[in-house]
């Protein structure tokens, strides 16, 4: 493994320039034959000492011939990629385990075409990219994610086998690209805390018709029992409210102290949860965590900054439950005096 990381640090990679590309150079542009190029160098060796041998001079010809399209595709193969613009930008944020996607654009600034490109390194399989002349394709490179945070693509690898697949040339050209990866959601989570100051607000009202009977939904915690479908219950179909467009929503809050779990990871996916399901149940939320507040919102952009801060909340919060025990005890101490 150190033999393999110190070979890699080894490698001569393109780097960034200020229009956010990398152009492949001379130097960077490494090649070696492929296991069809090594049968076909041996055949050529072969096939000249026996013409040397038997003094064949058409044996020669032929042999010397051979060598020369090897010399002069080994030449176009590296050719090839001298001089490609390699750009890489993010897209759109994902959940922990799923994959990232990069778009990764091939640019071909010559007034040559380019064949046999291939990004290697994704999870897809590799797909040749044809380039015209002064053309550009995109091509999307998914990464796989492990853990929550910002992930880095440091760099792109680039090969070519053009032509005749007896050599591969490749590149590395770095990128400053990054994807934002928001934290794996539990499964399940304890509803959020209601909001004890403003408690329940007026919902958007539908229009004409709003208090028009708009259909049943399940049971969210905060729900009027005046709503609940008695008569469903008794069927043992569940808790099931009766949804009207006047209804009233509920203001929560998402807050790190009223979740509880065995470790900062696993109190962070909650979190998550509670997120999408407030979200995804139209309310209006905030988001308490250490040191960042969010305060109440609804709507797309307020759950992604929701999702971004979770995804970014710093790490080293180890000795958080210890200092935050001492404080509980003294409130309640506190409060059973009072």
């Amino acid at each position: 493994m150190n033999l393999s990381r110190r070979f890699q640090a080894l490698l001569r990679r393109e780097p960034v320039g200020t229009d956010g590309s990398a152009r492949i150079a001379a130097r960077r542009i490494y090649i070696l034959p492929t296991p069809t190029g090594l049968w076909y160098g041996a055949a050529v060796f072969l096939m000249l000492m026996g013409s040397l041998n038997y003094q064949n001079n058409l044996g020669l010809l032929f042999a010397f011939f051979l060598a020369a399209t090897g010399l002069v595709a080994m030449h176009h193969c590296w050719f090839n990629l001298l001089g490609l613009a390699i750009g890489a930008r993010p897209g759109p944020a994902v959940f922990a385990g799923s994959p990232a996607q990069f778009e990764v654009t091939l640019r071909n600034e010559r007034a040559g075409p380019r064949f046999d490109l291939r990004l290697v390194g994704g999870l897809d399989p590799v797909t040749p990219v044809f380039l015209g002349a002064r053309e550009q394709q995109v091509v999307v490179l998914g990464v796989p994610t492990r853990r929550r945070g910002l992930l880095a693509l440091p760099e792109v690898q680039v090969e070519t086998r053009h032509p005749m697949h007896l050599f591969r040339a490749w590149c590395h050209a770095q990128t400053e690209a990054s994807c934002l990866v928001y934290p794996h959601p539990a499964p399940a989570a304890p509803p959020p805390m209601p909001d004890p100051g403003r408690g329940r607000r007026p919902a958007r009202r539908g229009g004409e018709g709003s208090d028009e009977y708009l259909g049943p939904r399940a049971y969210r915690y905060g729900d009027s029992p005046r709503h609940v479908d008695w008569k469903a219950l008794a069927r043992e179909r569940g808790l099931i409210v009766k949804q009207f467009g006047g209804d009233e929503g509920l203001d929560v809050w998402i807050d790190w102290a009223r979740v509880a779990a065995p470790g900062l990871e696993d109190r962070i996916s909650l979190l998550t949860r509670q997120v999408l399901d407030a979200a995804r149940s139209n309310l209006r939320f905030g988001m308490r965590l250490p040191g960042v507040q969010i305060d109440l919102d609804l709507g797309l952009a307020h759950r992604e900054r929701c999702l971004r801060t979770l995804a970014l909340f710093e790490q080293g919060l180890a000795g958080l439950e210890e200092n935050r025990r001492p404080m509980n005890q003294a409130m309640n101490h506190g409060q059973a005096q009072a």
